[in-house]
């Protein structure tokens, strides 16, 4: 089952799961403001420099992250594009910096 690591204030992570949730998309959700799932989420931060670096030098968070049977990404829209599901903007901002929201 697919885990997504995000945060209630987030635009993309409430998009992500409105998203997955009208897809029906299963997953659980693991909110970063409780510690231990922090420190879950920044070790796959720290340790998939693939999919986190580029984040990382555009000053973003990374979340919603997403993690499927090992597997790190962050691109939840290409998921469901993936599946022949086109994503519903809910939000219309974002909070990466090139989208200027948060």
């Amino acid at each position: 089952m697919l885990k997504i690591y995000g945060h209630p204030d987030c635009p993309d992570c409430r998009n992500c799961v409105k998203n997955f949730d009208f897809y029906k998309v299963e997953y659980e959700y693991y909110d970063i403001r409780e510690l231990k799932n922090l420190k879950q989420f920044l070790i796959y931060r720290d340790t998939n420099p693939r999919v986190f670096d580029r984040l990382k030098m555009i000053h973003d968070i990374g979340i919603p992250c997403i993690v499927d049977d090992g597997i790190v990404f962050t691109d939840w829209e290409a998921y469901l594009k993936y599946y022949n599901h086109e994503p519903i903007d809910y939000e219309n901002e974002s909070c990466s910096i090139l989208h200027k929201n948060c």
